[in-house]
C-alpha cells in the first residue's frame, strides 16, 4: 500500500497539511501523521518510530521549524542523520523556515478566508510579507497583524485549506510543496 507518512513536530503542522494535502497530492495513497510533542521530542523518538513502521513502502516526510538562531542547514543534516540511522535515508526532509507561520504570512489571503478577516491581503505588498521567511519570529507578527485571532492549531486548520500550493513568496513553503509533490509522484507511480 502507497503511504506517505508525516513526522511533524507539532500539532499545527497536521492541522495545515490535512488542508494542503489533498490539493497537491493524488488520490490512492494514504496519508498518516505522527506527530511529537516538540522538537526535542521529535529528535528523542524519531529513530524508534521510523524503525517501528512496518509498511515497507512508505515514503516518510520529516517537517520542523527552524526556529531563530539555528543554522538551518544543521538542523536538516541532523534529522537527515537520524533517518538515515532509522533506515530510511530516503525521508524528504523539509525545514519552515524561522515557523511554520511563515507559510501563512506569505499568503495573507489565504489567512484572511480562513481567519474571517478582513484587510489582512492589503499587506502583502510590505517588504516583510513578500519574503517572511526571514522574519524573526512570524508567529508573533502573524498574531500582531490578526490582533490575537490567530492560534496556532486553529489557525492552522482555517488556514491550510485555503493556501495556495503555487505560492512562491516562502521559500521553504515552496520547497514543501516541490517535495511533496515529487515523492506522492513517486508513491503513485507504484501502485
Amino acid at each position: 500500500m502507497s503511504e506517505l507518512v508525516f513526522l511533524l513536530e507539532e500539532e499545527s503542522a497536521k492541522a495545515m497539511l490535512a488542508g494542503l494535502l489533498p490539493k497537491i497530492i493524488p488520490n490512492g495513497i494514504e496519508v498518516r501523521f505522527l506527530v511529537f510533542e516538540g522538537k526535542q521530542d521529535m529528535e528523542k523518538q524519531l529513530v524508534r518510530k521510523v524503525r517501528a513502521y512496518r509498511n515497507e513502502a512508505a515514503r516518510f516526510v520529516v517537517l520542523r521549524d527552524q526556529d531563530a538562531n539555528q543554522d538551518c542547514k544543521a538542523v536538516k543534516a541532523k534529522l537527515t542523520s537520524l533517518c538515515t540511522g532509522a533506515g530510511r535515508p530516503d525521508a524528504l526532509i523539509r525545514i519552515a523556515c524561522r515557523e511554520l507561520e511563515s507559510f501563512y504570512l506569505a499568503d495573507l489571503a489565504a489567512a484572511e478566508q480562513g481567519l474571517g478577516l478582513s484587510g489582512l491581503v492589503r499587506h502583502q505588498g510590505n517588504q516583510k510579507y513578500r519574503r517572511p521567511d526571514y522574519l524573526g519570529s512570524p508567529c508573533k507578527e502573524l498574531e500582531g497583524l490578526t490582533k490575537g485571532q490567530y492560534q496556532k492549531v486553529g489557525g492552522s486548520r482555517a488556514i491550510g485549506p485555503r493556501l495556495d500550493p503555487e505560492n512562491g513568496r516562502s521559500d521553504s513553503f515552496r520547497n514543501l510543496v516541490s517535495g511533496i509533490r515529487s515523492v506522492a509522484a513517486e508513491l503513485a507511480t507504484w501502485k
